[in-house]
């Protein structure tokens, strides 16, 4: 499977402070970078505002280093502030269409879809990828109605040509299955924040995708 044109970004990494067990955050985000980390998305549920954006703005300086796209979670505001690539936004944050019409130049919306009925709605025509959230259980995603599993993947890449990152549970052993079964992205948290090692858990995550897209062409 090739990358897909509207998202060619097959490992994404969502970091958040409290994950990164064994360096700081930022020395994280960038370890992962170097080690083929494709985008990055600032998670922080419970900061301020205010300390929201500080981290944002260090984390964007950052990205743009390495010309690696940047998502922020939840805030559309800070996201149109720093000129954040991208917004990602769950079934009960602001809604994609009210983020579409309040900026003359949004960011690109990501939305979280925990159901296929989601897909029928309204809000799917200014949305530009979707979160498969959660593929697996996981302790970081606890806000969901279930876990979609490999069947339900598959059943959605057939629904839908938006680009499909996939989220929850995901760790190296299942990174090829998730690719076959159509997603374009692979999201981790902990496989990089909480490993020893940031760089190598990328490699060997952007390795996963290597081989998959031998396997598939």
């Amino acid at each position: 499977m090739a990358l897909h044109p509207e998202f060619p970004y097959p490992i994404y990494l969502v970091i958040t402070e409290s994950a990164c067990r064994y360096h700081h955050w930022l020395e994280v985000a960038e370890q992962a970078i170097l080690g083929g980390v494709d985008i990055v998305q600032l998670r922080e549920k419970e900061l301020s505002v205010d300390e929201l954006l500080k981290r944002a703005i260090q984390l964007k300086s950052l990205t743009d280093t390495y010309n690696i796209p940047l998502v922020i979670n939840d805030f559309p505001d800070i996201a149109a502030h720093i000129d954040a690539w991208g917004v990602h936004v769950g079934q009960n944050d602001t809604s994609p269409s009210r983020i579409a019409r309040q900026y003359a130049s949004p960011p690109k919306i990501g939305w979280s879809l925990e159901n296929m009925d989601q897909l029928v709605s309204s809000e799917i025509s200014v949305v530009h990828h979707l979160g498969v959230s959660p593929i697996y259980h996981t302790p970081t995603k606890t806000d969901t109605s279930g876990a979609w599993g490999l069947h339900g993947l598959k059943q959605l890449r057939a629904a839908t040509d938006r680009p499909l990152i996939a989220i929850g549970g995901l760790h190296v052993e299942h990174v090829q299955s998730v690719f076959e079964n159509g997603a374009d992205s692979v999201a981790v948290v902990s496989e990089i924040c909480g490993s020893l090692n940031p760089k190598k858990a990328a490699e060997r995550l952007k390795n996963c995708w290597v081989q998959h897209d031998k396997k598939s062409n």
